[in-house]
């Protein structure tokens, strides 16, 4: 299968499974790829300038690299075999960025106001030590010792990353659903479904749990927006220069 795939999309699976299974081996002896290489928000204790490329390298789990990869390699190799390798890697640099872009805006803020709010109530300083360190015991004493639902979210805004590839994908899927919008898809493997509309609805979906915010949510639908946004000006902007369609 492998020598079937266009280059950059090739080389972009391998490094997202190699260090998928490397990130399992060492999980088991203790050592966390994910708080290291996830992307925290740009003014976390933990935010380091790296974690905005590698973070759309790393899963947080099988099923999550599953269907990333999956979805990746449909839409992806198909998409590299038009534009060529060059204008496809930077179309997917340019999405994942989008998506961190986007998932940063309410982030920070979020983050800058609850540090505001707490500065005077708690000593600040020595959480975010206790949080660069890893030292969650201490953490979860704090919290409850203090019952501060603020003080808890702000320790969760700077513990908690982002990973996956799932923005730069939601710009392909948006590319594909632009160019080739009455290419039909199986959903479920038995509805057939243009991809005008599965896009679609997947966007309207992502919007509308973003908005949501629910408790329990783990998924950064922000990225998703962002990554899908940034796909479709660039795409909208290349077959208008090119004047190129392809349906």
């Amino acid at each position: 299968m492998l020598n079937n795939l266009p280059p950059v999309t090739k080389n972009i699976l391998i490094l997202n499974i190699g260090l998928f299974v490397i990130t399992l081996i060492l999980e088991s002896q203790g050592i966390d790829l994910i708080s290291s290489f996830g992307a925290h928000y740009v003014n976390s204790v933990l935010f380091k300038p790296f974690q905005i490329v590698t973070h759309f390298f790393m899963h947080g789990g099988f099923l999550h690299i599953f269907f990333n990869m999956w979805m990746f390699i449909m839409l992806g190799a198909y998409l590299e075999q038009i534009w060529g390798p060059k204008r496809y890697f930077i179309f997917y640099l340019a999405c994942a960025f989008g998506s961190f872009a986007l998932y940063n805006a309410i982030g920070v803020y979020n983050l800058q106001e609850l540090k505001y709010s707490l500065g005077n109530q708690f000593p600040l300083q020595e959480i975010d030590n206790m949080i660069i360190n890893s030292n969650l015991d201490g953490l979860n004493d704090i919290i409850l010792r203090t019952n501060s639902s603020q003080l808890a979210e702000y320790i969760t805004l700077n513990l908690t990353p982002m990973v996956g590839a799932s923005g730069a994908i939601s710009g392909l899927m948006v590319a594909f659903a632009i160019l080739f919008p009455n290419t039909e898809f199986l959903l479920y493997f038995a509805i057939p479904v243009k991809a005008k509309y599965l896009v679609a609805a997947y966007f309207v979906f992502d919007v509308y749990m973003a908005i949501q915010n629910e408790a329990g949510d783990t998924t950064a639908h922000l990225a998703h927006i962002g990554g899908a946004l940034v796909g479709a000006i660039i795409v909208l902007v290349w077959r208008k220069r090119d004047r190129t369609n392809f349906w």
